[in-house]
């Protein structure tokens, strides 16, 4: 993975320095709130609903197992002993003291990490594939070319007081796990006519208020191109963003407004600029980064130790079979860990869980761990007669929970129990949802399912492109939520239809049960998942089971 050089090492303490200084002015009243918000949200820090939140960059979501023992140390000194993983590949703490931040920003430097961007009208944290450099499918890890964009992206003179906050995303594999549809730019690496990498770029991606899915501006830029590409896009978008509406500032609006015909000919026209001005230097750079990004030293070993586990456990098996995915290199395989315990916080992580798998990284896992925009956490490259003894820790922590990919394993922003912005809760319904399905014991039985829940309409939890998206809103001061069917995060995204009238908070859990007991009715065989029914019947069978007093009035 990537080492900070000595520019990054002096370049995040000169930072941190000035913002300790700017802490100490607000504390001594020096500085007013409103003076002091734009400075402390350039670094990552929101006054949330109870307390501070501090959110933590995890740059393309790679962390080593020195980095998460270190945010576990954080937690416990200057938190309440836990961390949130977000859909962004961040970690938030929320409940630091002002008082606190610069020392936790100075330890967060000890282990090269910072939180940098991960606010304002910026270019965010860049996210990325969270199985990149492991996945069998991979066309090449994009990693690299995240930790190129993120330093082209940092501090960049011209982009820090953007129309609006803004997102990249890459996946470097023809099966989209970084959701780039939903990005203000997102890139597939992929090759050309001649064989050669490059990109497929797309724009106007974006959730929130009003999702749309990205259109592709380049089928094909070639590798030295990305750079100066992205800074026509950016440059672009600064100048014919909106800045009357705040709701209406996201580059999707600009593409939809002018029309991408137009939006292309200005990236164009400007490009012609931004080709001139850059050396190549970029490449260089880049080849630096790519040579720290060298695969780790895989071994040769048998896996009877693995089939004779499967054999005889059903636990294990039941395991192996939802939370591992192929490999690249033989005999090994990637292990998703849920932190969708059912019951538990979506994303939320203990000192103990953090420190835990940090050792088991080291144990078992060339020392690197991923975060998903799924809120869990990868071991990307383990041997498969390891994970045996891997999954027996695991339990021991809590964390060999077997949902990945089935109900239980719910995105939910923090909603209204830390949010300012939340108008509903989403944690205690995802938590209801999960228990509950559990309980009854049709968790397995429906197999493959996204279900995503935001607690207001700026959709941090993704819900528009879930299989089933749960959005809270606040009518009349009473929590509302509203229902989405056939949302879809992949390659093929789509943005979910409103199903009808929401429900109240405490009958979220019988909809829900309503609309899969009608999925396991409907379906044609028990391969068949959700997101495939729904593709092949439409929605009215599903808003019928949602809402049987209107389909039996309608019947009538």
């Amino acid at each position: 993975m990537y080492k900070y050089s000595d520019f990054d090492a002096a370049f995040v303490a000169q930072r941190n320095a000035q913002f300790r200084a700017q802490v100490e002015r607000r504390i001594d009243g020096s500085l007013t709130e409103d003076e002091f918000r734009p400075l402390r949200l350039m670094n990552g820090l929101y006054l949330q609903l109870h307390a501070y939140m501090l959110r933590v960059a995890i740059p393309y979501g790679t962390l080593s197992s020195a980095q998460m023992r270190q945010l576990a140390h954080i937690s416990e000194r200057w938190d309440k002993g836990y961390g949130h993983f977000t859909t962004r590949q961040n970690i938030q703490y929320n409940w630091p003291k002002l008082t606190d931040v610069p020392d936790m920003l100075d330890a967060l430097a000890e282990v090269q990490m910072h939180a940098i961007q991960t606010s304002g009208n910026t270019i965010r944290n860049v996210t990325a594939d969270h199985f990149a450099g492991a996945a069998a499918d991979e066309v090449e890890d994009p990693r690299p070319t995240a930790e190129l964009i993120r330093q082209w992206s940092t501090d960049h003179p011209e982009f820090q007081f953007l129309p609006r906050k803004f997102k990249i995303g890459i996946t470097g594999s023809p099966n989209d796990r970084a959701v780039i549809k939903s990005h203000d730019i997102g890139l597939r690496i992929v090759r050309g006519g001649s064989g050669a990498l490059g990109y497929e770029v797309i724009v106007g991606g974006g959730l929130g208020r009003t999702p749309m899915i990205g259109q592709v501006i380049r089928p094909f830029l070639r590798k030295e191109d990305l750079l100066p590409y992205l800074e026509a896009i950016v440059s672009v978008y600064n100048l014919m963003g909106r800045r009357d509406n705040k709701y209406k500032a996201r580059i999707k609006i600009t593409v939809f407004e002018n029309g991408m015909e137009a939006f292309r000919d200005a990236v164009e026209e400007r490009f012609k600029v931004t080709r001139a001005e850059f050396s190549g230097v970029d490449q260089d750079v880049l080849r630096e980064i790519e040579a720290q990004f060298a695969a780790p030293a895989f071994r040769n070993a048998p896996d009877d130790a693995y089939e004779a586990a499967r054999k005889a456990d059903p636990v294990f098996r039941s395991w192996s079979d939802t939370n591992l995915a192929q490999h690249r290199a033989p005999g090994y395989a990637i292990v998703t860990v849920s932190l969708k315990a059912h019951g538990e916080t979506p994303g939320d992580a203990t000192a103990a869980q953090m420190r835990l798998l940090a050792d088991l990284a080291d144990r078992y896992g060339h020392g690197e761990l991923r975060i998903s925009h799924e809120q869990n956490v990868i071991l990307p490259h383990v041997h498969k007669s390891d994970l045996p003894a891997l999954h027996a820790a695991l339990k021991s922590e809590g964390l060999a929970t077997a949902n990945i990919g089935l109900v239980s394993d719910i995105i939910a922003c923090p909603g209204m129990d830390y949010c300012a912005l939340a108008t509903a809760r989403s944690i205690p319904v995802a938590q209801q949802i999960a228990t509950h399905f559990k309980a009854i014991g049709l968790e397995e039985e429906i197999g493959a399912l996204k279900i995503k829940i935001s607690g207001c309409i700026n959709a941090c939890g993704h819900h528009h492109v879930g299989h089933i998206g749960i959005l809270g809103l606040d009518r009349a001061g009473v929590e509302n939520y509203q229902i989405t069917l056939g949302g879809d995060a992949t390659e093929n995204a789509r943005i979910g239809e409103r199903a009808g009238p929401g429900f109240a908070y405490d009958q979220v859990v019988p909809a829900i049960e309503r609309l899969l007991r009608a999925y396991l009715d409907l379906r044609t065989e028990p391969t068949e998942t959700f997101a495939a029914a729904f593709q092949r019947l439409g929605a009215e069978p599903f808003k019928a089971a949602l809402y049987p007093a209107e389909a039996a009035r309608d019947a009538a």
